[in-house]
């Protein structure tokens, strides 16, 4: 057989990924190379680079979504190119997030009595932003209403000192003092005892956590509100309560509908969650609702004529992908009340087998027993006999991909040295049988060690800030 000049464009294309050129330079790194590559190789090159990196599946320190089904990525994918803020390009996706903002009112109880107003975000954080700005610009208005100096003292929040650092955030960005109740031993959440000690007439609200990061606890929210009614019976300035519900707004609801911790109660104005917690959807999504349009300024809804249309919006940020969003109503839609529930409950009874199983090692002192939210927290026995401590177990489990974070609790418990596994919706019976064989084993080599990495007694977040 005879053959003429080869199509050399052809056979660069054929050519292995791992004898092409690309593979004996490095990979650009801060600065663009000169020369466009093939696709097939720049997915490669990208993909290797992060082969070192765990697995999410394995991250016990996240409380974010890492699985949904296939069904649904492929959904989310199909409109990645959507932008949510363009309400007049897109209005079945516009429906699609009323929708959404609908059934999580339904969720927390929303009277019909009220108009409730809602609307999604990139995530908790920014929610947490919104419910703050809203009640700093409502404190503004009554007090400015009843004559007070506003600006003799700064405004302050008063949250418990288990806060997630997004409300630090807040308080830095809007100029507001940040009152800490301090956890104790005894307070493993808000200080029902203390916090209205913190309260006064420049107090633009009281934060309540359904879901405490550090131990995964709720406050006593419906104690917190008697407390709050009891006091704004006493006073014209008055106060209520936004709550924290990024990790229980959307996982109580279906575990403890008995619960009461919503709009069920009157002083609770705001609620924020992440979609991408329990909502379970990836990472991207958050919600936040007012109970009634009246707690929500109108100097934070901005009317923004866009491409041709006037929509209404109160998001801080503006140009996103609707993909997270359409994820989550492709949830509703497919698990329904009972599949939310059914998943929840197991994930529930899994996070409790992994307390039970750990407190049977006699080496730790269970903190959070997984009987609120799934999250069990773990220390160490203060007279359990050993030469190695959590940041040595936390290296040793990492041997097997397990991420599981080791850390002090906050302000006044600093001291206390807990392990944290955050259970989520893709961590069954079977991986929590891993994990225990696996911690297990890990324990009895460092019992075994001649060589430990951490010395007593230094104190530190060990890279996991969930």
């Amino acid at each position: 057989m005879l053959y003429g000049k080869e199509n050399r464009d052809e056979a660069e294309f054929l050519e292995p990924i791992f004898g092409s050129e690309s593979e004996q330079v490095d990979l650009p790194k801060y600065k663009l190379a000169q020369k466009s590559i093939e696709p097939r190789v720049a997915y490669q090159l990208v993909q290797d680079e992060m082969l070192d990196e765990g697995n999410a599946r394995l991250n016990l320190a996240t409380f974010c979504q890492t699985y949904m089904e296939p069904e649904a990525v492929k959904l989310m994918s199909q409109t990645l190119e959507k932008n949510a803020i363009d309400k007049s390009e897109y209005p079945r996706t516009t429906e699609i997030e009323n929708r959404c903002v609908n059934m999580i009112a339904d969720l927390w109880n929303a009277s019909e009595k009220e108009k409730f107003m809602g609307t999604s975000t990139i995530g908790s954080s920014e929610a947490c932003m919104l419910g703050g700005m809203a009640m700093k610009f409502s404190w503004r208005k009554r007090a400015e209403k009843l004559g007070l100096d506003i600006n003799a003292k700064k405004p302050n929040l008063v949250i418990s000192s288990g806060y997630q650092v997004c409300w630090e955030k807040f308080c830095v960005y809007w100029d507001i003092e940040m009152r800490e109740v301090p956890m104790d031993k005894e307070h493993m959440s808000i200080n029902l005892d203390k916090v209205m000690d913190y309260v006064d007439e420049y107090t633009i609200g009281v934060v309540g956590i359904m879901g405490i990061t550090y131990t995964g606890r709720y406050d006593d929210i419906k104690a917190l509100d008697n407390l709050i009614e009891e006091y704004n019976k006493q006073t014209d300035y008055k106060v209520y309560i936004h709550l924290d519900a990024a990790s229980g707004g959307l996982y109580a609801p279906f575990v403890e509908p008995e619960l009461e911790w919503d709009f069920r109660l009157k002083n609770v104005i705001s609620i924020n969650t992440s979609g991408h917690k329990y909502g379970l959807v990836y990472p991207g999504v958050g919600w936040v609702l007012w109970r009634d349009k009246k707690y929500l300024p109108e100097e934070l809804i901005f009317k923004v004529s866009y491409l041709g249309g006037e929509q209404p919006t109160m998001a801080i940020n503006f140009s996103h992908s609707a993909s997270q969003l359409i994820g989550q109503y492709y949830n509703f839609v497919r698990y329904g009340f009972d599949g939310y529930k059914a998943i929840h409950e197991r994930t529930h009874k899994v996070a409790m087998f992994l307390a039970k199983e750990i407190e049977k090692t006699g080496m730790f002192e269970i903190m959070n027993d997984g009987s609120q939210l799934p999250i069990v927290c773990y220390k160490l026995r203060e007279d359990s006999n050993r030469g190695w401590n959590l940041y040595d177990l936390a290296d040793r489990l990492l041997m097997k991909g397990w991420q599981v974070p080791a850390y002090p609790l906050p302000k006044n418990l600093e001291n206390e040295i807990i392990q944290r596994l955050v259970i989520r919706a893709d961590f069954g019976m079977n991986m929590a049988f891993n994990y225990v064989q696996d911690m297990q084993e890990a324990i009895e080599a460092l019992n075994k060690a001649h060589i430990l990495y951490h010395e007593e007694p230094e104190n530190k977040t060990y890279g996991f800030t969930h």
